[in-house]
């Protein structure tokens, strides 16, 4: 007979066992054991929510993220510039409201994850024996958003008062254009009403030990060449012919291209200061049943370029670039320009925030970056494009800024992390941020 404190033992062996195997197969009801009172469990309560496009899930994130702002005795606001497209606006109140305000914005939505190619299922929220978390949005940018509610948390423990009012948007759409988000957003009576004064976004991961913050962002076009010719049968030779005339063109603009990153190389400028001209289609031939017609020479062919335009070039320049060498008439060519937001902001200046000592929001986010033990490096120009552009547009002064250092870049990429003690630390960095922007009076009207 076996004795009964030995049946005990096995069992409970056993019931760990499954538990643990449970856990392992499934990360998700590892995520749901943790309640939410810890800065990292809440943050990958929000990594767990799949926002990913074409189907974000912005229900599940609003109504985390709502209840994550009334625990703070946040004021919670929802507004719906396009169906089914929140937006959320949560307000803490300062002590002199008629002081401009202070906004910290980031977006709820992500790009789409490949799962079968990443190492742990992309919303999963898996935390590694080394303390990394693995996650659509961990760096781009749902730990931007959280640091922001967990800096408030904090400074709320300490019964701190703001003197400016601050607020913290979570919009939809930044990562398709924003065109149903923040852009609708600032051309609104409900942001005019903010009385916004500054703005502080997203930037990116640094793999050294500085800080990086972007006073400015690449605008994005899209560049269509076209060309036409006669057809004729492959064997012929002949001028003129339509894929003739674009190669060419494909060339001109090949050799624009290496010019470009021969400033680079130069060490003149900085990869996101220069215009990058991305091919990324090439549209021709005549379609088969196995393929293309080989023996027949098409008449109309294209060309697609993802063009980045720096906020210090001319695009205009740019414009009689592409009409006159790009795509000259004389070659039977045409063009197509599709610019994706604004170039200039509302005075016609271009789309850049001081980094000097004429911005004086510089200068106070300058120290509070210092006065937490942080280091800036040179401020940059985002190669990519985010929703401040459409801030900058209204001549708000706004700045990029993820605290992410001694991390790998990996946003849109497989394998997307953060790890945890870099995600703590911009808490810290954050709690000094805000207190120093929504505490600084020196700034009065907007």
């Amino acid at each position: 007979m076996v004795p009964l404190q030995s049946v005990r033992t096995a069992m409970s062996a056993l019931a760990l066992a499954l538990a643990l195997l449970l856990l392992s197969l499934f990360p998700l009801l590892s995520l749901s054991l943790h309640d939410d009172h810890t800065p990292i469990s809440r943050f990958r309560h929000y990594l767990s929510i799949n926002t990913a496009h074409p189907e974000p899930d912005y229900p599940s994130a609003a109504s985390f993220l709502t209840s994550q702002a009334l625990s703070l005795s946040l004021l919670t606001k929802t507004l719906y510039f396009a169906p089914n497209k929140p937006l959320l606006l949560f307000t803490w109140p300062g002590s002199d409201p008629s002081l401009p305000s202070v906004l910290f914005n980031s977006h709820i939505d992500s790009v789409p994850a490949e799962a079968e190619k990443w190492a742990h299922p992309p919303f999963s929220a898996t935390r590694d024996a080394h303390g990394n978390i693995y996650a659509r949005g961990t760096q781009d940018d749902k730990c931007v958003g959280m640091q922001y509610l967990e800096a408030v948390r904090r400074l709320k423990a300490k019964s701190y008062t703001p003197t400016r009012t601050i607020h913290i948007s979570f919009v939809p759409d930044e990562e398709i254009g924003g065109y149903d988000g923040t852009m609708k957003f600032v051309e609104s009576k409900e942001f005019e009403s903010l009385n916004v004064g500054f703005v502080l976004d997203e930037g990116q991961a640094s793999p050294g030990d500085e800080y990086r913050v972007f006073y400015a962002d690449r605008s994005p076009i899209a560049v269509i060449l076209r060309a036409v010719g006669p057809p004729g049968h492959g064997s012929r030779m002949f001028e003129n012919g339509a894929m003739e005339n674009l190669m060419k063109s494909m060339e001109v603009v090949s050799g624009f291209r290496e010019a470009q990153f021969d400033i680079v190389r130069a060490g003149l400028a900085m990869r996101s200061e220069v215009i990058s001209v991305a091919p990324v289609y090439v549209k021709a031939g005549t379609p088969s049943p196995t393929g293309f017609v080989m023996n027949l020479q098409p008449s109309e062919v294209e060309a697609g370029y993802d063009v980045r335009l720096p906020p210090t070039a001319d695009p205009e320049l740019l414009r009689w670039r592409i009409a006159n060498e790009w795509a000259p008439a004389t070659r039977n060519m045409t063009y197509e320009i599709i610019v994706k937001g604004p170039l200039r902001d509302n005075e016609g200046r271009p789309l850049m925030t001081a980094t000097n000592g004429s911005n004086p929001w510089w200068l106070v986010f300058q120290q509070a970056i210092h006065a937490c033990g942080g280091k800036l490096s040179k401020p940059e120009i985002l190669a990519s494009t985010t929703d401040t552009r459409f801030m900058r547009q209204m001549g708000i002064p706004a700045l990029g800024f993820s605290p992410m250092i001694n991390t790998p870049i990996l946003l849109h990429e497989h394998n997307e992390f953060l790890n945890e003690n870099v995600y703590m630390r911009g808490i810290e960095v954050y709690e000094s941020v805000i207190s120093s922007l929504s505490s600084y009076t020196g700034y009065t009207s907007t």
